[in-house]
């Protein structure tokens, strides 16, 4: 079988069925790098919307080439991904969480092949080690998941020190969300309401806002009236953010009282 050429224009990369390995894709990802981009991404992550994960370093490509990239790289084995999350590179973690993100998307991915990524988030969660990470697969590789089984595991991810599991555990029920099903996303959020941490109160307070907003607005309003008045600002903020003016007022003014 030929070689694709990775040279050519990314929206003509062809799904591979060769060269599925995380040197290959790195070597892709190489031919894209950007000073004038890498001096974006780092000046991004060292903003208040997001922070560096430990041992982090950055190679400089745009998410947009990042994703088409993956789109190439759909098949690859789990033992290749793994080896692209140990990697210190931010955009080379990206690239695999993004990969499983694709495949746990996939009407026709089988329910092994579902099990392995699950298994594999969840065993190098060490290395999902930014809001970004979580955010890119964990409503399909986690949430996807468990649609038909226990969740357990999310309130375990919920009370654990990491807080990038505590986030795993509120963005995975995106997909319930999806799926009608909100009681997770309200009992999480539930368990998160005073979470120490900024990037969680964003997380939770999103979450539960897209929860009510899914024909569940009762369900938000009855959270909003036990929690609003001591729940973190930010969340609050998030979580009210697609009600009407005079509800907005009346539950920031519920904050205010607490102050």
């Amino acid at each position: 079988m030929k070689k694709p050429d990775y040279t050519q224009p990314l929206t003509k990369l062809p799904r591979q069925t060769t060269d599925l390995t995380a040197e290959v894709f790195i070597s892709v990802m190489e031919s894209f790098r950007s000073d004038r981009e890498l001096e974006k991404i780092q000046r991004y992550f060292k903003s208040d919307e997001g922070q560096y994960g430990e041992g982090d370093v950055f190679m400089g490509i745009r998410m947009g080439q990042l994703f088409e990239i993956a789109k190439a790289f759909i098949d690859m084995p789990v033992s290749e991904l793994e080896k692209m999350l140990e990697s210190p590179v931010h955009e080379i973690r990206t690239g695999a969480l993004s990969i499983m993100d694709k495949k746990a998307r996939e009407k026709k991915t089988s329910e092994s092949q579902r099990k392995e990524l699950f298994d594999l988030y969840l065993r190098r969660h060490d290395r999902v080690n930014n809001w970004d990470l979580v955010d890119i697969a964990a409503v399909y590789v986690i949430g996807r998941y468990l649609i038909d089984k226990p969740r357990d595991i999310l309130y375990r991810l919920a009370v654990s020190d990491n807080m990038w599991e505590r986030r795993t555990a509120i963005v995975s029920t995106g997909y319930f969300i999806k799926e009608g099903q909100v009681d997770d996303t309200f009992s999480i959020g539930e368990m998160l309401v005073h979470d120490r941490e900024d990037l969680i109160h964003k997380a939770m307070g999103g979450w539960i806002r897209h929860a009510g907003g899914s024909g569940h607005a009762e369900r938000l309003l009855d959270f909003l009236d036990q929690h609003a008045a001591s729940m973190p600002r930010t969340a609050l903020r998030y979580a009210i953010e697609h009600l009407g003016p005079e509800k907005r007022k009346y539950y920031m003014d519920l904050k205010t009282k607490d102050i």
